[in-house]
């Protein structure tokens, strides 16, 4: 094949990634950008300024619901992470390859339905009418019905089931490429399994929580009908701020702004992240 072949295979390869690229995530940030920055000095009239990011610094509650919602994400993530290892570990070095893909099948029924009917089926779990509360008056425990919604442990809750699976697969992927021989070579060497799980199995699969931390991090902050809908007025989730920015107050400027100060601040929690777990960004991926 010429040189001139190869390059027109690679071309026609990689448009339709950068057109996707482009498309849909560059040319719209661009916009969100320039929209950002427009200040309504008189009704259809605009200038060029800052005053939505100096509006958001200027309102306790915007940052505070900010910092909240970044807060719990790392909660989610850190509690997606702790059930997800021992779940991916038991896949990927322990079970049969029959067994493999019905657990993967398992993890994957979450995601046959949309986010809006998998909060109404816990809301039909946990509410004060709920199978939940009905089988604890059945059993007595409870002469009443109790509400177990609205608060931010059922949030919490409904997000680790969301996301768990977004864990799963990339320390999965990772986990499979580790030999037996390394980690009977830990035992060989003395080392008890807290040893081999903390010298051998978590260096290795770094790379794996790294990506997996990533994945659910972002679309816990990003999230919007689990929190709403589980927590209520009490959510307090910074897309909640957006979504009334744009659809309530029909105030696109403000919502633009708070989207792309989202994006700063989560981003900014991955690259500290990075930082702190020694890896970079291209190495996690090239692994997973």
């Amino acid at each position: 094949m010429s040189a001139d072949a190869k390059r027109l295979s690679l071309i026609l390869l990689f448009a339709p990634f950068a057109l996707w690229i482009s498309l849909l995530i560059i040319l719209p940030h661009i916009g969100m950008v320039a929209l950002s920055l427009r200040e309504k000095v008189a009704p259809r009239v605009y200038e060029f300024g800052f005053g939505n990011y100096i509006d958001f610094i200027n309102e306790p509650i915007y940052w505070n619901t900010l910092l909240r919602t970044g807060s719990m994400s790392l909660l989610v993530t850190v509690l997606a992470l702790l059930i997800g290892f021992p779940v991916a570990y038991y896949i990927a070095k322990i079970a049969g390859k029959r067994s493999r893909g019905a657990l993967f099948l398992m993890c994957l029924i979450p995601l046959w339905v949309s986010d809006l009917i998998r909060a109404f089926g816990w809301i039909l779990l946990l509410r004060e009418t709920g199978v939940v509360s009905s089988m604890l008056i059945w059993t007595g425990m409870t002469t009443e019905g109790i509400e177990f919604l609205y608060n931010d442990v059922t949030v919490v809750v409904g997000l680790v089931y969301t996301v768990i699976l977004f864990m799963i697969v990339p320390l999965v992927s990772t986990l499979d490429g580790m030999g037996d021989d390394m980690i009977e070579a830990g035992y060989n060497l003395g080392g008890n399994t807290l040893t081999v799980l903390r010298r051998i199995i978590i260096p290795y699969a770094m790379p794996g929580i790294v990506a997996g931390c990533i994945v659910v991090f972002m679309l816990t902050a990003g999230s919007y009908l689990t929190p709403i809908l589980l927590g209520g007025k009490n959510s307090s989730w910074f897309t909640e701020q957006i979504y009334d920015q744009f659809i309530t107050r029909f105030n696109w400027e403000s919502g633009a702004a708070f989207g792309i100060l989202l994006l700063a601040f989560t981003s900014l929690v991955v690259w500290l992240g990075l930082r702190l777990s020694g890896q970079s960004l291209a190495n996690t991926v090239a692994k997973t």
